[in-house]
């Protein structure tokens, strides 16, 4: 061995034969060191892990570490590079005493897996240790008849070191009697005998003292003494035999207090005193001499100590039989000692994963559990078992170690914790047994995401709110722990009513408790959802989500909205009673809305004011105006009756609305000349505004127009007139797209489409309205060429005629831009003005009579002001309809126009 490495054979055979190497409990284990003894803790014996080929940067992450067997002091240790070092001051004496070979056994355990090395490590001696005899005085009793050359042993020295180490010789003082000679027992070893080189005489001296020197081999050397004295007496001839040289017995540990395991008898062939033989102890270790009393007059050794078979398995010592007169004699005594079954099998956990994830497999490795027994042979087998009903086994694994392993998948939210109890046995007799209790917590991974207490919520919610209102709570579980089990709600991204969810609610993230940002209206949404996501704190986060519907509740916030009569500003709905009504005659209706819903909504009607009271009434819940009686001579004398009507709600607090309508007893309108005063102010209406402004526009255009198209006429010389012979269909090129319109789509109604046909043979190319065709179709068969020749101008020369017209195509398309306008007058702003001008208008077809009494007149069914309009629109086309006969002379165009 060399102090400080390792010691290897064959890597490939010693891994082969490794269990058959423990079976033997061969000296040497995985990997052997040797040191010297008394190393101060830290010193480094050797780097294990790389002598063992171990990852050095995985020891700490496999917890590797030293144990003992048994309660034994733990003397080495690891440290994280690796390096096998002194944990414990280590004696050699201490550890084996006189053995010459000192070996310490340990095991190096990693788990993750599990693995475990033997190390062996060699103690080799320093001298520390002095020779030492068991007396500090020998008494020799020698007759003056000894002769020369006489031997009278001595007792030896003891030296705990060994080898070189231990006793190597003996010095004796200078004196006059005794020489000293060094012999060697295989049993005792070197010791010294005294011999007589010089006769005694009692005379001469009766006593004398000299000093015996023990001295070792070690260096620096060391030495113990002890003082001889002598007395010489009379003869003694014999020296006590004893009657075998070596006593071998045998005794069971754990025996009683002055328990007799033997007794050593020697005989003395004198007589009297010289004969007298006593007992003691010469060569014997101070363990020994704690447990074994030896009788001097007897020679009965007993127990007088506690004895264990696991401390030491065997004592040898000398004893010393001497009679009366000093002469004395040796002999061996062995003590076998008898294991008995006095140990119970001690359980010691050397790892343990503590908490156990829930998440591991069955089977995972989460601890290891060593049985010890310090009895020998079948006392110290073991059985290892749990008892309770547990997902957890033991598996056995290398020499007394027990791997404990998961069975089942684990579940923290079910069992949070388990009390293992693990029960041991030897196989003595009587058996032995303990236990031990393992306390295993289950650690929470984040495998449960929260659930929600519902399904879904529903809230509801009152309108018009304020703000910060508590709407609702949500609350989710989840059963996971600490953080994992740590619940943070918030919204989901969504829309209510097209804004984002966020700007109408907020979320405590803590508590779940949702509040409004705003105001919520019933009249704009009644219900809306949302959902909240509810997310733990575990790595990675798991959540869920709920669905959360709101429901929002009406108050009566909403007056009633009357639809009919029409209220705009300062005027009132007029509606026309024949005199004839009867009693019970529907009149007129009133209708209204609420906004609001349920009987916030209902509404009920009431007349709270009327002309005359008892002439009409109204149904409480339709809102219908009915005569409650005939028609008098009282009532057509009175022809304006005005009603206030009150429409209410069935809300709490009660909202209202009123309304005014003029009811007007007659059968003709023209006969009510009061209705003057209903006009509105023209000042205050845009409508009014708008058509005033339109006519005087089109006015102004439509005069300039007649006059510059007046001044052409009379100003441009005359050409000749262009001569038709046959029917002479107009160029389509001429016309406006929807004369040609097959399908009758075109833009004007079928009410203002014309066919227009040529006179055969005219001379002022006169245009023929026909009646109106709905289709707006040109006959084909009517269409020919047209030739150069025929005409010189389109136009013609009006010089030299008074009643020429203006040219056919100039007046089809003046006409038809009247029209048009006239169109817009009645359908667009004639609508807004009440729709009256249809009428009017339809009274244009056909030529009209050259005087201005068949003009069309006024109809006064309605608005006064809406006629107007209409009526000088329907003027203004009539005498575009003249022009373009050209029937009348200039002077009766002006005319016309004058009146219009």
């Amino acid at each position: 061995f060399v102090p400080g490495r390792s010691r290897f054979g064959f890597l490939g055979l010693l891994r082969s034969v490794l269990l058959f190497i423990l079976a033997l409990d061969f000296i040497y284990g995985d990997v052997n060191y040797s040191i010297v003894e008394e190393h101060k803790p830290g010193f480094v014996i050797g780097n294990i892990g790389k002598d063992l080929g171990l990852d050095v940067k995985r020891l700490s992450s496999r917890k590797a570490r030293i144990d003992s067997e048994g309660n034994r002091k733990r003397y080495c240790d690891i440290n994280s590079n690796g390096d096998l070092i002194v944990a414990e001051r280590m004696d050699r004496e201490e550890l084996c005493g006189d053995k010459t070979q000192c070996i310490v056994r340990f095991e190096l355990v990693l788990e993750g897996p599990l693995e475990m090395h033997h190390v062996s490590l060699e103690i080799q001696d320093i001298n520390d240790n002095a020779p030492k005899f068991s007396k500090e005085l020998v008494k020799l009793e020698i007759r003056e008849s000894a002769v020369k050359g006489a031997r009278f042993p001595i007792i030896a020295a003891n030296d705990a070191d060994i080898k070189e180490n231990g006793v190597q010789g003996y010095t004796l003082q200078r004196n006059n009697h005794f020489d000293l000679k060094i012999s060697t027992n295989q049993d005792v070893g070197k010791y010294g005998e005294l011999i007589l080189y010089r006769e005694l005489d009692r005379e001469e001296q009766q006593e004398m003292t000299f000093e015996l020197t023990a001295l070792d081999g070690g260096s620096p050397q060391r030495s113990g003494s002890i003082a001889i004295h002598v007395t010489v007496l009379d003869a003694n001839d014999n020296a006590p035999l004893f009657s075998q040289a070596v006593y071998r017995v045998s005794l069971p540990e754990n025996s009683a207090l002055d328990t007799v395991l033997a007794e050593v008898i020697a005989s003395d062939a004198d007589e009297g005193l010289n004969g007298e033989v006593s007992y003691e102890f010469g060569r014997i270790s101070d363990l020994a001499a704690k447990l074994f009393n030896l009788n001097q007059k007897t020679g009965l050794i007993t127990v007088k100590g506690s004895i264990d078979f696991e401390e030491e398995t065997t004592y040898e010592m000398r004893i010393e039989a001497k009679d009366g007169y000093g002469l004395t004699s040796n002999a061996k005594v062995i003590i076998d000692i008898i294991d008995v079954n006095d140990n119970a099998p001690l359980i010691y956990l050397k790892s343990l994963t503590n908490p156990v994830p829930e998440n591991v497999s069955p089977g995972t490795e989460v601890g290891i559990i060593n049985v010890q027994d310090r009895d020998s042979a079948i006392n110290r087998q073991v059985q290892c078992s749990i008892q309770q009903n547990v997902p957890f086994k033991l598996i056995p694994s290398i020499k007394n170690y027990y791997t404990l392993v998961t069975t089942e998948p684990l579940d923290r939210e079910l069992v949070s914790e388990y009390n293992i109890t693990v029960h041991v046995a030897d196989e003595g007799s009587p058996p032995l047994s303990s236990s031990k209790h393992i306390h295993l917590t289950v650690g929470d991974v984040n495998d449960n995401p929260p659930v929600f207490k519902e399904q879904s919520y529903n809230a509801y919610l009152v309108e018009k709110n304020t703000p910060g209102h508590r709407l609702c709570s949500v609350a989710a579980h989840d059963p996971d722990w600490r953080q994992n089990g740590t619940v943070v709600y918030s919204l989901i991204a969504g829309q209510v009513n097209g804004s984002p969810v966020s700007s109408y609610l907020s979320i405590n993230g803590d508590t779940g408790d949702i509040h409004t940002l705003r105001l919520f209206d019933y009249e704009q949404f009644r219900s809306f959802e949302f959902k909240v996501m509810a997310r733990d704190n575990g790595s990675p986060p798991l959540s869920s989500n709920v669905t959360v519907s709101v429901f929002i509740t009406d108050v009566n916030d909403n007056t009633p909205q009357i639809l009919y009569p029409v209220i705009d500003g300062n005027s009132f709905m007029t509606e026309l009673i024949p005199r004839s009504a009867q009693g019970g005659s529907l009149v007129s209706k009133v209708i209204a809305v609420d906004g609001d819903s349920g009987q916030n909504a209902w509404l009920s009607y009431q007349i709270i004011k009327s002309t005359d009271p008892g002439l009409f009434q109204i149904d409480l819940h339709s809102g219908e105006i009915r005569t409650q009686r005939d028609i008098s001579e009282t009532d057509n004398m009175n022809m304006k009756q005005s009603l206030v009507v009150a429409v209410r709600d069935n809300g709490n607090p009660v909202l209202s609305a009123t309304c005014i309508m003029i009811l007007l007893v007659s059968d003709n309108l023209a006969d009510v000349p009061e209705l003057k005063d209903q006009l509105f102010d023209d000042n205050n209406s845009k409508l009014t505004t708008y058509l005033i402004v339109a006519l005087v526009s089109i006015s102004t255009f439509f005069l300039t127009f007649i006059i510059v198209l007046l001044g052409i006429r009379f100003c441009r010389r005359r050409k000749p007139r262009m001569l038709f012979d046959g029917a002479v269909a107009i160029p389509s090129a001429y016309l406006p797209p929807n004369y040609a319109d097959v399908d009758g789509n075109g833009t004007l109604r079928s009410t203002y489409n014309y066919d227009a046909y040529l006179t055969t043979g005219s001379r002022t190319s006169d245009f023929k309205f026909a009646t109106s065709y709905n289709d707006n179709t040109l006959l084909a068969d009517q269409t020919m060429l047209k030739r150069p020749s025929d005409f010189d101008d389109a136009f013609g020369d009006a010089e030299g005629n008074p009643e020429v017209g203006l040219g056919p195509m100039n007046m089809l398309i003046l006409n038809d831009i009247f029209k048009y306008f006239i169109h817009f007058l009645c359908d667009g702003g004639g609508a807004a003005a009440g729709g009256r001008c249809s009428k009017m208008s339809s009274g244009m077809q056909g030529p009209k009579p050259e005087t201005a009494t068949n003009m069309p007149a006024p109809d006064r069914t309605g608005d006064g002001r809406a006629n107007s309009v209409c009526h000088f629109s329907a003027r203004i086309g009539y005498l575009t309809e003249i022009i373009s006969q050209g029937r009348y002379l200039p002077w009766k165009i002006c005319r016309y126009a004058l009146l219009i």
